[in-house]
């Protein structure tokens, strides 16, 4: 399976994510999907970037978006990181790596000084139609969640 280019349209999947969804293409059909990958659960990074997403979730539901945490952790992990940071969203528990490989963001990272395979932080915006529209790849934190906001605004106005 090769990945999604800008434009095409999104490969089938089926994962499983807190709030005991289980989430499907088809249930991303009708509105925007903004699927961030992060490394880590609890992790400094990839606690500010949820708490970015949460912290502007006001922004994202009026524009028709659901916003989808991904990381390769455990759905317990997430749960218990979704409760402590107050997540208004879910968050994909993609162990066996469906998505990360799916969007290609696994990757050979250096950590301590050895070389490990791991998340690439990355997000993938998905249209109401199915078809990637917009992906950012090794994203830092700040200010990335604007920049996802205003790439929604920037469709919703060009769209009739």
């Amino acid at each position: 399976m090769s990945t999604p280019a800008i434009g095409d349209t999104i490969p089938t999947f089926r994962v499983e994510a807190t709030s005991e969804r289980t989430i499907d293409l088809e249930s991303l059909k009708g509105h925007f999907t903004v699927l961030y990958f992060y490394p880590k659960d609890s992790t400094p990074g990839c606690t500010l970037e949820g708490q970015d997403f949460r912290d502007h979730l006001g922004d994202f539901s009026p524009l028709g978006a659901e916003v989808l945490g991904v990381s390769r952790d455990s759905l317990k992990s997430h749960e218990n990181f979704k409760l402590k940071q107050s997540f208004p969203f879910d968050l994909i528990a993609d162990t066996d790596e469906t998505l990360c490989q799916l969007f290609d963001v696994i990757k050979i990272k250096n950590m301590y000084g050895k070389q490990v395979q791991g998340i690439e932080r990355s997000t993938f915006l998905i249209g109401p139609d199915l078809k990637l529209l917009a992906e950012w790849r090794k994203v830092s934190v700040k200010g990335h969640v604007l920049a996802v906001l205003e790439a929604i605004r920037s469709l919703k106005t060009r769209t009739p």
